[in-house]
C-alpha cells in the first residue's frame, strides 16, 4: 500500500514538473529573448528584455476596450522575465543622475506620456512588480505615434552628438529616453 502511494506521489511530481518545464520553454518562444546595446562615449549600455509579438491585438489602451497593456498599469518593457538595463560608467538618464551598476527597468505607460522607472531590486520574475521603495529614478517621457506598426516590441538606440536615444518601439506607440554622461 504505502508503494503504492509513492509511485503515485512520484508520478504527481514528474508530471508537473514536465509541465512547468514544457510551458517556460514554449513561452519563451513566443517572446524571445533580446539584447541592445550602445556605447555612449566609452560608457557601455546594455538591455536585455524579451520581445512580445502584437498578433492582432491592441497592445496599449483603456482596460474596458481589451489591450494588453492597459494604461495606468505597470509594465516590465517586455515578456517574461523583468528588464534590465546595465551602465558602465555614471550617466543621466533622461536628466536625471544614475550611477554605473545594473537596473530592473519598467514602465507605467500612459496615452500622452509613460512614466519610466530605474529600480534596483533584480533577479525577480517580470510580471510582478519590483518593491518601489528601490526606485533609482523615475522619470516621464512623452508618447509618439508612429505611422506604421511595429509587430514585435524592440528597443533600439540612436545615437547623437549629445548621447543616446533609447527607444521602446510597439504598435504605433514610440517612446525614447535620452540618456547622455
Amino acid at each position: 500500500m504505502k508503494r503504492s502511494i509513492w509511485i503515485g506521489v512520484f508520478a504527481i511530481i514528474l508530471i508537473v514538473v514536465v509541465y512547468v518545464g514544457y510551458t517556460l520553454l514554449t513561452t519563451k518562444s513566443h517572446s524571445p529573448s533580446a539584447e541592445a546595446n550602445a556605447n555612449l562615449k566609452g560608457t557601455e549600455i546594455s538591455v536585455t528584455y524579451c520581445q512580445p509579438f502584437k498578433k492582432g491585438r491592441l497592445i496599449f489602451g483603456a482596460k474596458e476596450d481589451g489591450a494588453l497593456q492597459p494604461y495606468g498599469v505597470y509594465w516590465r518593457l517586455g515578456a517574461n522575465e523583468a528588464t534590465e538595463i546595465t551602465f558602465s560608467t555614471d550617466v543621466a538618464f533622461a536628466g536625471s543622475p544614475v550611477k554605473a551598476g545594473t537596473y530592473r527597468m519598467y514602465a507605467v505607460p500612459g496615452k500622452s506620456e509613460w512614466e519610466v522607472s530605474l529600480n534596483s531590486e533584480l533577479g525577480k520574475w517580470g510580471a510582478f512588480e519590483p518593491n518601489h521603495d528601490l526606485d533609482v529614478v523615475k522619470v516621464r517621457l512623452p508618447v509618439k505615434s508612429m505611422d506604421d506598426v511595429v509587430e514585435q516590441f524592440n528597443i533600439t538606440f540612436d545615437t547623437d552628438s549629445t548621447g543616446v536615444l533609447m527607444n521602446f518601439s510597439w504598435d504605433q506607440t514610440k517612446v525614447s529616453v535620452p540618456i547622455a554622461k
